[in-house]
């Protein structure tokens, strides 16, 4: 029996996080921040989740959405998760043809998916008109026995906070996430964040774990941070590290990374991940400092819609 493609519902939310974490086990992904992110998110981007459901079960499911955070227009994203013990039954070209309609039909130009580095998901890309732009890495490291560098005095004039020390007023950790955002290599630039779907989508995300965020300030000012996801399953992931401008070269996210991480162990969090894209090579050295090693890879790909 052939899978059927319909709109999510709020009573999808365990199985679609269920199945993206079979797909990608590297990525977080919970009911209640599945269910956040489709509530909040900002009408320009025009979102739409759908799942592929055969024989009654939820077995693949698709976020469609235009690229808003971005000052280049018309840009869509949309890569279809299917569970993989339900592959080869259609879904994934199912939800990938329903997503592209939608685009399309919303002003995308182009658009862009993630696709595992193997070759049946790269082959079905091929077939899809999808051509590989550049590849990124997921890295993961085992926390229980990770030998992660003790704490150290720090510098004069150089402190450590958690994101809980920023909760009346996350504006200066939104300031120093959107320049580092906007100098991170990818097909698309991130240069037009704003704080108002900053604070919905990323700040307030129920996965974000304040506790395990780590801020670093020098004289008073934020100089580098990582953000933390957790799932309640022992699962921790750094979903953004960086330093402003001005402080790098100094190791300060290398600093934010370390303290996180620590407090993610003796949080009870037993296996932590990352992903870089492949050029990315100071954030590839940090990580692979603190013991991070390969875990998969993907390929950025990208169909323009005018050429057919």
């Amino acid at each position: 029996m052939s899978p059927t493609v319909r709109d999510f519902r709020p009573s999808d939310a365990q199985a679609v996080a269920d199945l993206r974490r079979a797909a990608l086990p590297a990525v977080i992904s919970t009911p209640r921040g599945l269910v956040r992110q489709l509530a909040t998110a900002a009408p320009e981007q025009r979102l739409r989740c759908l799942v592929a459901e055969r024989e009654g079960r939820v077995i693949g499911a698709v976020t469609a959405h235009l690229v808003h955070d971005s000052s280049v227009p018309g840009q869509g994203s949309a890569t279809p998760h299917v569970h993989p013990g339900h592959r080869w039954y259609g879904a994934g070209a199912a939800l990938l043809g329903a997503a592209e309609e939608h685009l399309a039909a919303v002003g995308a130009e182009r658009i862009f998916a993630w696709v595992e580095n193997a070759p049946g998901p790269l082959a079905f890309a091929d077939r899809r008109g999808y051509r590989r732009t550049r590849p990124a890495h997921f890295l993961r490291v085992g926390l229980a026995g990770a030998a992660l560098p003790p704490p150290g005095e720090l510098p004069p004039g150089v402190r450590l906070h958690t994101g809980a020390d920023f909760a009346a007023d996350p504006t200066p950790v939104f300031a120093a996430d959107a320049e580092t955002a906007a100098d991170e290599p990818g097909d698309v630039p991130c240069d037009a964040m704003t704080y108002a779907h900053w604070r919905r989508q990323i700040w307030e995300q129920p996965d974000h774990d304040p506790r395990l965020t780590t801020v670093v300030t020098v004289d008073g000012e934020v100089a580098a941070f990582t953000l933390a996801a957790t799932d309640g399953l022992g699962r921790y992931s750094s979903s953004m590290t960086g330093t402003r401008r001005a402080h790098r070269g100094r190791g300060l996210a290398r600093l934010a990374k370390t303290a996180s991480l620590r407090r993610a162990r003796d949080a009870g969090c037993t296996e932590a991940f990352t992903g870089n894209d492949a050029s990315n090579a100071p954030m590839l050295a940090v990580n692979h400092a603190l013991g991070y090693r390969p875990y998969g890879s993907e390929w950025r790909c990208v169909r323009e819609l005018e050429e057919g």
